[in-house]
């Protein structure tokens, strides 16, 4: 007899797991059952800067898999259907289809939670005000082209100055907005640690967006016709034809919080190595509703990004399918920019080193992207932490220009390794002039920190 997955969310994880179990098991083995509550599948989020920007010139470009494709595997894919009960006992889950209004229950022996995660939106007053919009969705995408298209003014606040944050204050700048940026955070970047997050803001005066750090905001102010007009801190008003929220996420978990599942301290849902929900043979989760380890700290995490996504639906869809894969962790790298300058970090901060008892040494260096006398080389600064008994390497974080943020992969790729900052200065790194100094910026920076880390004792 056939057996039914059903799979929750239409985009990375849920349809990477489709789709990797359709490649293990025909439709006569399994039937699969995907609901989706928006109008595309299977889309890059993380494009909608870049569209709004003008690099990406349509909202087609950023959809890996449509729909119809989907079907066309025979995947049952419905969209513009939710999901609103979830009966793990009874094995079933009831749907509602968004257009029709109408409600029915559809059973499952295998299911695939990959519910995402919703935008932080605190309940200000004018929070829903006509031309305030978050950019969570291909759907918030387009309304805020068309909230720009019908705005005769130029001024743009963006709330948040994290990676969405500072991506639609680059987005706008490129529109010809006068952008001004809020955080309520000491610096720009709260990824970072404050003094590399200094070197951002003061990358982002200088490009034209005004960044104002330390702001809590308090209210949208709206003019006579409703529509935005301002946005109030608690110590000024800054105008605004426009305001972009981008104060992060959190797990979109409220089904499986009603439906019992084990959520840990973020919110998000726990799961083994195999991603299956902890404590449940036949439920699996992935994507950005789960919390996963974080291999630097031993401790879970919650970190949404659509690279980790991907790879969870693979591992899902390999197990659902009859084979066997994990996933053993994360580093926590990531990587972003504002115009031309260029931002990433890996492995721990050094306030997540304190909060987990790590005692660490800390170096900052000053490099270049290419050899100091080759056309073109430009600045960048690395900052490595390293363990103070043991030299492992924590974390490391990078501000430069262009050429300087992929080189966080060198760190990323010795954090998974557990290498030591001292084994690190002998990786054998591609050097050529056009490329890189002699000694690769993370390099020099693992020759300062294992001196450091003797000066520790």
């Amino acid at each position: 007899m056939s057996e039914r997955l059903v799979v929750i969310g239409g985009d990375a994880a849920g349809m990477s797991a489709a789709s990797q179990a359709r490649r293990l098991r025909s439709a006569g083995e399994l039937e699969i059952v995907a609901f989706e509550r928006g109008h595309f599948s299977s889309y890059s989020a993380c494009g909608i800067p870049y569209w709004v920007g003008g690099d990406v010139a349509a909202a087609a470009e950023l959809i890996a898999r449509s729909p119809e494709e989907h079907r066309a595997r025979d995947i049952d894919l419905r969209m513009r259907t939710e999901v609103t009960a979830i009966d793990v006992p009874g094995q079933r889950v009831l749907a509602q289809d968004l257009e029709a209004g109408t409600e029915s229950w559809t059973g499952f022996d295998k299911l695939v939670i990959a519910t995402g995660a919703r935008p932080l939106r605190p309940p200000l007053p004018g929070i829903d005000a006509p031309g305030v919009h978050g950019v969570q969705t291909l759907d918030d995408g387009r309304a805020l082209l068309d909230s720009l298209a019908l705005t005769p003014g130029r001024r743009a606040v963006v709330v948040g100055a994290g990676y969405i944050g500072v991506e639609m204050a680059e987005a706008l700048l490129a529109r010809g907005y006068e952008v001004t940026v809020l955080t309520r955070g000491e610096q720009p970047m709260a990824t970072l640690d404050p003094d590399m997050g200094r070197l951002v803001h003061r990358a982002m005066d200088g490009l034209g967006i005004r960044t104002i750090v330390s702001a809590e905001v308090t209210k949208v102010l709206t003019g006579d016709d409703g529509r935005v007009r301002a946005v109030a801190t608690d110590a000024a008003e800054y105008p605004a034809d426009v305001v972009v929220l981008g104060m992060g996420v959190e797990p979109e978990t409220s089904l499986a919080r009603a439906a019992g599942l084990p959520l840990g301290t973020s919110g998000g849902l726990l799961t083994d190595l195999a991603m299956r929900v902890r404590g449940h043979g036949n439920v699996w989760a992935g994507g950005d509703c789960v919390e996963v380890l974080d291999l630097v700290s031993g401790r879970e995490r919650y970190v949404p990004l659509g690279t980790h996504a991907n790879k969870h639906g693979q591992v899902i869809g390999a197990n659902v399918g009859g084979d066997y894969a994990t996933f053993p962790g994360v580093v926590g790298t990531a990587v972003s920019k504002v115009c031309d300058l260029e931002i990433a970090r890996t492995g721990l901060r050094e306030k997540d080193a304190r909060a987990v008892g790590l005692r660490y040494v800390t170096v900052t260096i000053e490099s270049t992207s290419r050899a100091g006398y080759y056309p073109g080389a430009a600045p960048m600064t690395v900052k490595m932490l390293a363990e103070r008994r043991t030299g492992r390497l924590l974390g490391v974080q990078i501000v430069g220009r262009e050429g300087a943020a992929k080189r966080v992969d060198i760190a990323a790729v010795a954090l998974t390794a557990g290498m030591t900052v001292e084994s690190m200065t002998a990786l054998d790194l591609g050097y050529a002039p056009p490329f890189s100094p002699v000694w690769d910026p993370v390099l020099i920076a693992a020759r300062k920190a294992t001196a450091a880390v003797r000066a520790a004792g």
